[in-house]
């Protein structure tokens, strides 16, 4: 299974990393060695001390397609849940600054914890859906799917032309504003609407 993941796909996100609006989606990969499943700890490396939580919504691809039509999108997910694109900022910030590829500071081992998926027909209007992040009780992170830049049949149909999309596999589809540092202990819980889909704790 593949995880893929749309970087800088909300506008308010793009404007806090001091980034330019994409034109296409940007995608990068994390290899399932990444997930975390079933609010595990997540521990923070020993090779960071700077690691950042990024919250998005993921998309579990349902059926075998390649090169689909965005019209066609819709039908080739069936749930969606609340994943952490956890991100070692000083090494992607230095890897970047030297023009070299930072899948290293997204892709360690860890570096993806997953909620408990739900339906579409729990989540309503795709176009519409509010989620947010806390830490320590406090929201961090607020989002609506209506403000990507990307919706997800685009990322669909973009990332289909190069990855044949499979069963099981997942796509990350971007963060908003509010992205930050974690530390020991901090507790991280995120909900879709108001049903929470994921609790975990920094250790």
């Amino acid at each position: 299974m593949k995880i893929i993941c749309i970087g800088l796909n909300y506008s308010d996100h793009a404007r806090e990393m001091g980034k330019p609006l994409p034109r296409e989606p940007l995608v990068f990969l994390k290899p399932d060695s990444s997930l975390l499943k079933k609010n595990k700890p997540f521990f923070i490396p020993a090779f960071s001390g700077n690691i950042h939580y990024e919250a998005e919504i993921v998309l579990r691809i349902c059926k075998l397609g390649r090169s689909i039509a965005e019209k066609y999108a819709s039908r080739y997910y069936d749930s969606i849940t609340l994943g952490m694109d956890m991100t070692a900022r000083d090494l992607q910030s230095s890897l970047s600054a030297a023009g070299k590829p930072w899948e290293i500071a997204k892709s360690f081992d860890g570096a993806a914890p997953l909620g408990e998926f739900i339906s579409l027909d729990e989540a309503g209007d795709v176009n519409n859906i509010s989620f947010r992040l806390e830490k320590n009780g406090k929201t961090v992170q607020k989002g609506n799917t209506s403000l990507l830049i990307f919706s997800f049949n685009s990322i669909i149909s973009c990332v289909s032309r190069f990855f044949t999309l499979k069963t099981g596999d997942l796509i990350f589809t971007g963060t908003p504003s509010g992205v930050g540092p974690v530390n020991r202990n901090d507790r991280l819980t995120g909900y879709i609407g108001d049903r929470k889909v994921i609790d975990f704790m920094i250790k």
